[in-house]
């Protein structure tokens, strides 16, 4: 399959049909494990670095050792989609504590993590981003450290499952009318030309998308709070928005079947896209080597 020819397991690249985890993996059996999802344009990464700094600062939020230093891992990663000649799509990387028999706390005789690595084809979602999507309002029900990258999900997958079966793209998630962000996404709101973002807290994920939005409208001088909002606030923005790697940012131009605005993408977001765009144009120019 073009894309996933081979694959990293901790040390070592193997064909994608040699690939095998054991059973008592702690990933498999507990989701005991984080992960990062990293953008590939043209054959360059983007994001290297920051997905990189995410990911191990994950790890020791949950006290998993990774086998590699951040540098050597970089090398592991940039060799396997150069192996596997991604030219647009993404990595996919996962570490998880290890095997040892099955019991709830960490095992005494801790043994390395488990990292496995593959690639895979994935073409921008260019229609989305430009003419928007819709979202459907869902309550979050996930656990109270969503600001670990952690392969436990079935929060996520419930609330995503809820939104497609509507009809929609993303599900906004809120706590008590708080919004806190999409099931697989963050989420921006519009209001008098000032852009509202939940605060980096224990509630949402500080997406790598997200950080690149923060950054561009410091330099750009637009106004960004990183504030509570709700959904009332969010039902009467101007424009509202999410941000990913995958979905890079993509207009919602419609929420539980009601327009947002006039119901097209908004002039903040198509700014924040255009600079988004050059972002990446550069990332492509100057690739992590």
């Amino acid at each position: 399959m073009v894309g996933m020819s081979y694959v990293l397991i901790n040390n070592e690249v193997v064909e994608r049909e040699f690939a095998k985890i054991d059973i008592e993996d702690r990933g498999n059996q507990f989701g005991d494990g984080i992960y990062e999802v990293i953008r590939v344009y043209e054959g360059k990464c983007f994001a290297l670095n920051e997905h990189m700094e995410r990911l191990y600062e994950c790890a020791e939020k949950i006290n998993i050792h990774i086998p590699f230093s951040s540098s050597s891992l970089k090398e592991k990663l940039l060799h396997l989609l150069q192996k596997n000649e991604i030219q647009d799509g993404i990595i996919y990387l996962q570490v998880s504590r290890g095997v040892a028999s099955r019991q709830h706390h960490f095992p005494q005789d801790e043994k390395s993590a488990t990292l496995i690595a593959y690639t895979s084809e994935k073409t921008r979602p260019l229609e989305q981003i430009q003419n928007g999507a819709s979202a459907k309002i869902v309550e979050d029900i996930r656990w109270l450290r969503c600001d670990i990258k952690s392969l436990n999900l079935l929060g996520s997958i419930l609330a995503k499952q809820e939104a497609h079966a509507a009809g929609a793209l993303e599900a906004i998630m809120h706590r008590d009318g708080t919004v806190t962000e999409g099931s697989s996404s963050n989420c921006f709101a519009v209001i008098d030309g000032v852009i509202y973002s939940h605060p980096v807290s224990n509630l949402i994920l500080n997406g790598i998308t997200r950080r690149y939005i923060v950054e561009i409208c410091k330099e750009q001088n637009v106004p960004l709070k990183e504030q509570e909002f709700t959904l009332d606030a969010l039902r009467k923005a101007d424009e509202v928005f999410i941000a990913s790697t995958t979905a890079e940012i993509t207009p919602i131009t419609q929420i539980d079947g009601v327009e947002v605005g006039n119901g097209l993408p908004g002039l903040v977001t198509k700014a924040l896209q255009e600079h988004f765009e050059a972002k990446i144009q550069d990332a492509i120019l100057n690739p992590i080597s």
